[in-house]
């Protein structure tokens, strides 16, 4: 994938991996800006790759993960949509497919947990199958079994292993965890991109949805911090966590930001489906 800057040769190894899932995520922003524009999201292979590769948009989970999967099979890389329910509010788990991350498998380092579609989350993939933290720019990381009481991890504790679906040959469903945080509970069943049309759709529609509320894009930066574009509110974020905020002007500004910070060309600004930009 030209955009990313590099075309690589290599076999699909962990140091591939590792770096494409970081320019993946400095290159290509978090985006839900088609559900504000009134644009179809379709999740097909095809249609995913020409939105990321060739218009130069970004996505949200299932489009990105959509897109970075295509982009790693043609690669050699063996993967696995998997489906996600994401923890909200007082530990409470969200809808089913709610979330999409990938399994891939390198042939030099086992099983890893990709996932460039969550925001803020990992610059680099997790090891699948490793079950003690995992440090990284984005923060410490674990991969417990959902339910345990693992400790130091708090929210979710208790919750039956198989809430979000249960997996295969009786393994047991996983958390994601974030500095001690559960971030998202992940089935080991094996997916398909169609199997997430639901929740996408759920996503992009509905006023429970946080998506619908106000436009929002979001990218790694070079120097590991974040810029962050909500409605009218532009957020950059350096490295140690230190941000600075400003509202910007008019619609030219927000379009220019757009163009210059995140490589997206747009006719008009994003209007939240329900007209509030705030």
């Amino acid at each position: 994938m030209r955009r990313l800057g590099v075309e690589y040769s290599a076999w699909p190894t962990a140091d591939v991996l590792r770096e494409l899932h970081l320019r993946h995520l400095r290159t290509v922003p978090f985006e839900n800006l088609s559900v504000h524009l009134g644009e179809e999201i379709v999740l097909e292979e095809r249609r995913l790759v020409e939105k990321v590769a060739m218009t130069g948009r970004g996505g949200f989970c299932y489009e990105l993960n959509g897109a970075f999967g295509a982009l790693l099979r043609a690669l050699g890389f063996d993967v696995t949509p998997l489906a996600c329910r994401v923890y909200g509010d007082e530990g409470r788990l969200g809808i089913p497919y709610d979330h999409l991350a990938l399994l891939v498998r390198t042939v030099d380092a086992g099983e890893w947990l990709a996932d460039v579609g969550f925001g803020a989350h990992s610059h680099f993939p997790l090891r699948f199958e490793h079950r003690g933290k995992q440090e990284d720019p984005g923060g410490v990381f674990r991969i417990v079994e959902a339910g345990a009481d693992a400790a130091g991890v708090k929210g979710g504790a208790g919750r039956p292993a198989r809430e979000g679906g249960g997996g295969v040959a009786g393994a047991a469903d996983l958390d994601v965890v974030r500095d001690g945080r559960r971030v998202y509970r992940l089935e080991v069943r094996p997916r398909v991109l169609g199997d997430f049309v639901a929740g996408a759709w759920w996503h992009s529609t509905s006023p429970e949805s946080h998506f619908t509320r106000s436009p929002v894009c979001s990218r790694v930066t070079e120097d590991g911090g974040r810029i962050t574009l909500s409605g009218r509110r532009l957020k950059v974020t350096d490295a140690q966590g230190v941000s600075e905020e400003r509202e910007l002007a008019g619609d030219g500004e927000v379009l220019g930001v757009y163009r210059e910070r995140f490589g997206i060309a747009l006719e008009r600004v994003p209007v939240a489906r329900g007209g509030d930009m705030a």
